[in-house]
């Protein structure tokens, strides 16, 4: 196979894992922070959180763009940090894959701390363990199956992002990408025999995605 082919092979693994990783961070924060709690405004909170699920793609890539295009004060700091703007970048890719998958780890994170025995974590605090250490070595165990369901539909929602990717990073070849968005150039100019493999290649890794998830749950 050319490079042509497996370029955005690569680069859609890349940027999966990357924002895959970010967003098992901020989900596990955010679903700790949420399960079994009440407080007012919770539901403008989760509303907000869940959000780029329900959107339309171009509106997140649109929103991405007013939030961290060149004429923003976010990413008029970014570019000075980076010395370059940050769309049409890896890094914008990586952002809006994040943004798309977090709701899907969120819930899956949530659902999972909301399962512990709450009587399990008091009992840890009753001796003498504080919240990170309960954190890590009490609710993440055991909400374990579900945080790892979370990780894995998030990695392949990240891995199939094609609007708001387009928007926010572009379609340049070796550097933004992805089987996606290459699948759609390829139909465009044609070459259905290229569109072909690639949409093989992400029917592939969603059939294995799909069956870890499954085990995961048995």
């Amino acid at each position: 196979m050319s490079f042509d082919f497996w370029s955005p092979i690569k680069l859609s693994i890349e940027i999966a894992s990357i924002s895959g990783f970010l967003v098992l961070i901020f989900g596990l924060i955010f679903g700790k922070l949420m399960a079994n709690r009440n407080f007012k405004g919770k539901v403008l909170v989760e509303t907000g959180l869940l959000l780029p699920m329900v959107l339309p793609p171009t509106v997140v890539g649109f929103l991405l763009i007013v939030i961290f295009g060149r004429n923003s004060p976010v990413g008029q700091v970014l570019e000075w940090l980076l010395h370059q703007p940050l769309m049409f970048t890896k890094w914008a890719a990586v952002i809006a894959s994040a943004v798309v998958a977090f709701p899907l780890m969120y819930q899956s994170a949530k659902a999972g701390f909301e399962g512990i025995d709450e009587d399990i974590e008091d009992a840890a605090r009753v001796d003498g363990a504080n919240e990170l250490s309960l954190f890590l070595t009490i609710s993440i165990p055991l909400a374990l199956k579900s945080i790892i369901s979370g990780a894995i539909l998030s990695f392949a929602r990240a891995l199939g992002e094609f609007g708001a990717t387009l928007m926010f990073a572009g379609n340049i070849p070796g550097k933004t990408q992805t089987i996606p968005t290459a699948i759609y150039v390829a139909i465009d100019s044609g070459n259905m025999h290229l569109a072909w493999l690639w949409v093989a290649s992400m029917i592939g890794i969603s059939l294995i995605m799909l069956v870890c998830v499954h085990y995961t749950k048995s």
